[in-house]
């Protein structure tokens, strides 16, 4: 008996684990009431030099792009939506995120830009809202300088 509810800890413990790697290593979602919401934040040196340009984004090793998109649950359509947001770092410091509307084909996605020091961690509360119904996506991120 002890050993099945070692064995059972032990395979939940691994399973969470693979699942915060699986997050930490790229883009994550998360069901908000009728919508997925697909969120990343990464450098903007990730991103080439004329993509940048082409989407009206500043690369710099302290600056970070947040981008995000909703679908629907039901049929995975991209949705078009008003974002609102903020991030938080540990002091306290808050800055207002002011997001743009990219439409490629089907795809839509919103990206906003942060400035950040190194190893500084942002709480990022983001308002996401469509026909007037609000979703509120929250995450944090740990930011490195390239």
């Amino acid at each position: 008996m002890k050993q099945i509810i070692l064995f059972t800890l032990l395979a939940l413990s691994l399973f969470t684990t693979a699942a915060k790697a699986e997050q930490q290593a790229g883009a994550q979602y998360k069901i908000l009431g009728p919508f997925e919401v697909h969120y990343i934040a990464f450098p903007s040196t990730f991103i080439q030099p004329d993509i940048a340009k082409n989407y009206d984004l500043v690369r710099s090793p302290s600056k970070g792009i947040i981008n995000i998109s909703v679908l629907k649950n039901s049929d995975k359509t991209a949705q078009t939506a008003t974002l609102t947001g903020t991030a938080r770092n540990l002091l306290g410091n808050s800055k207002q995120l002011e997001f743009k509307e990219v439409v490629e084909g089907d795809a839509i996605y919103y990206l906003a830009q942060i400035d950040y020091s190194n190893e500084e961690i942002y709480r990022f509360n983001i308002e996401i809202n469509k026909n007037g119904k609000v979703q509120t996506l929250t995450f944090q991120q740990k930011f490195y300088v390239d």
